[in-house]
């Protein structure tokens, strides 16, 4: 069992005991009622997004005169026409993120619903007209496009026209391409929307404790809520939660079964098409890495499955039990979670940005103070936490889904690493502010790796070290080794609905049990009732191929941290440097802006070896506490 002082304060309590907190947080503190974003802003003074749409449209059929001659046009020219494409773009976004992000609020409401559907399909339409552009320039003569590209008038758009012309071997000619586009409106998108309707009206039934309330009583709530139980200190409660968690699956598994069977067997069908090689090409080739490159990545991983075996038994010895069961893997090491407040959790994420860099903890700021974030749980609010970008000429947005718990903070220290990421690219414009997605994580590891740390410096007692680096570790596990896992799942499902057809329920869950398992071993228990939990995770649905980005964010991020740990306050600007780039780079010229050489195969091992140092630390903190 923990052995510690109780009467000395967990690191939690540590957390809510800055100046700037109230002592006891009201309700309305701790479910952030009163945080919500304004989206109107986004609408850039027209009355509705299909006001945008008009114009893109207009200038669209403007654009439309230019068939037939962008494989010829001079950089003068060509800079021209991609001013007006970025303009068409940004609108189109702006109202895209409008209507996408109103649904995000509420996924059951089915005039906002009709309304994005709307706006999807009216710009499908607009992006029909001009597929051409990236057609015909991808077309151009070698030489030409070599010369073109090296217009410095281009310099806001040449990279991405050069990954354009990377892309040759698996374009279509443009009747094909048109065809793919328009009905992909009622196909792929059509059923992760679905998906995302499905998931957001699960319910789950929690023992209610609530005072008054008679034994056996429940409460219904939502998925978010009642995985959020996970990470409960009772681990009665955690099983509790974990079986009303299987128990909400249930009801629809067999239709999100169906569902993402009808995506597997789409995008089979598009690849051919494409003749893409690989169930993962179309991703790697989107993030601009190789297949061999990823594939040294992920065994990498797999080649260090040791380290969550290895961390997985020392929590459950820390915990005083024989063996973790898969509703443990989460649990905190302190002995009590302390709910935490809006006010007290933004105070500690501010302060943990300003400790590193005062441009990033302004604009940290701003998030916070100008209704840049929609934080309360609400019936019929999309699960879980992003950033979305928006346009270069306005600021990104950050939803949460905000429980009073401390990993809620280090959520909001994450999604707010990607705010500042985009905030800072905007400068690159509409073609460069986002990176890909296997860059697109180092900034928000980093700033949860900052968070974290700060909270470490605060403790000098070994059994709080240790909650601390308990938090630490079992992040770098979910985020590495748990991603990369899911990674093996995805190439299982992809692999045999191709070769083999149709997958079942069963089937389903015999193959998350097995990818589990092969990074778990026996440090473990994984549960008959855990068969059913892949079927809530949208990235399989929506972002097949996505997850491994994780895992490389996680490790570069950690690698990044590691020379600011070397070479201090002088890092900081190369490290903003690196943020403003944005997807302005290859990522290896991107990496190379803070000494990361990403091309080097054992650059993964290195970052694993930090990750495996995190475990050291937490071993030495549980020895030193008479934990272990």
């Amino acid at each position: 069992m923990r052995s510690r002082n109780t009467t000395e304060p967990s690191y939690v309590e540590i957390m809510t005991a800055t100046d700037s907190s109230p002592s006891v947080p009201s309700a309305d503190d701790l479910t952030a009622a009163n945080v919500t974003w304004d989206l109107e802003t986004l609408l850039d003074g027209v009355e509705a997004p299909d006001d945008l749409l008009d114009q893109a449209d207009t200038l669209a059929t403007e654009l439309e005169a230019n068939r037939g001659t962008v494989a010829t046009l001079d950089g003068r020219a060509l800079a021209d026409l991609m001013t007006k494409l970025a303009r068409v773009s940004e609108l189109i976004s702006r109202a895209g993120h409008y209507g996408g992000l109103r649904f995000a609020e509420n996924t059951q409401d089915p005039e906002v619903a009709a309304v994005m559907q709307r706006l999807e399909e009216r710009s499908t339409a607009i992006g029909s007209k001009l597929m051409f552009i990236d057609l015909e320039f991808a077309a151009a003569d070698d030489d030409h496009a070599a010369k073109v590209l090296a217009d410095d008038r281009l310099a806001f758009c040449r990279h991405h026209l050069e990954n354009t012309r990377r892309n040759r071997p698996y374009m279509l000619s443009e009747p094909e391409e048109t065809i793919l586009l328009e009905t992909s409106v009622s196909g792929p998108s059509a059923w992760v929307r679905l998906f995302s309707e499905l998931t957001s009206v699960i319910e789950v039934e929690l023992p209610d404790d609530a005072d008054g309330a008679g034994e056996g009583a429940t409460k219904t709530v939502g998925l978010e809520q009642g995985l959020a139980t996970l990470s409960d200190p009772n681990r009665d409660a955690r099983a509790q939660g974990a079986q009303a968690v299987t128990d909400g699956l249930a009801p629809g598994l067999k239709t999100r079964a169906f569902v993402y069977n009808t995506l597997l067997l789409d995008k089979s069908v598009r690849d051919r098409l494409r003749s893409y090689p690989s169930w993962i090409t179309s991703r790697n080739v989107s993030n601009e890495a190789s297949d061999e490159s990823v594939e040294a990545l992920v065994q990498a991983v797999v080649n260090r499955y040791d380290i969550p075996r290895r961390w997985y038994r020392l929590k459950a010895k820390a915990m005083g039990i024989e063996q973790l069961a898969d509703y443990d893997r989460m649990a905190p090491m302190a002995d009590t979670e302390s709910e935490v407040g809006w006010e007290e959790a933004t105070g500690i994420v501010r302060d943990s940005y300003r400790s590193f860099s005062p441009e990033l903890a302004d604009i940290v700021d701003r998030f916070i103070d100008e209704r840049w974030i929609d934080a309360p749980i609400r019936p019929g609010k999309q699960p879980g936490a992003f950033c979305a970008y928006s346009v270069p000429d306005h600021h990104p947005y950050v939803l949460l889904n905000w429980a009073s718990k401390t990993r809620d903070v280090l959520t909001l220290a994450h999604e707010l690493g990607h705010g500042v990421h985009g905030y800072l690219a905007r400068e690159q414009g509409i073609f460069h502010q986002s990176t890909p997605l296997t860059l697109a994580e180092t900034a928000s590891v980093f700033g949860e790796t900052v968070t974290n740390n700060r909270l470490l410096s605060m403790i000098d007692d070994p059994g709080e070290r240790f909650a601390l680096l308990a938090s630490v570790v079992d992040d770098s596990v979910a985020t590495v080794f748990r991603q990369v896992a899911m990674n093996r799942f995805e190439h299982a499902c992809h692999s045999e609905r191709r070769d083999v057809g149709e997958l079942s329920v069963d089937r389903l869950g015999e193959l998350w049990i097995e990818s589990q398992h092969d990074m778990l071993g026996d440090s473990v228990e994984l549960t008959d009732n855990y068969r059913s939990w892949w079927s809530y995770i949208p990235h399989f649905i929506g972002s097949p191929g996505y997850v491994y980005a994780y895992a490389y964010g996680q490790l570069l991020a950690l690698s990044v941290y590691a020379r600011y740990e070397e070479q201090g306050d002088g890092f900081v600007p190369a490290y903003l440097e690196l943020l403003r780039a944005g997807g302005s780079m290859s990522p290896e010229d991107l990496g190379s802006i803070v000494g990361c050489d990403l091309a080097d195969p054992s650059f993964w091992d290195a970052g694993l070896t930090i990750v495996e140092r995190q475990l050291e630390s937490a071993e030495q903190a549980a020895s030193a506490a008479g934990m272990v």
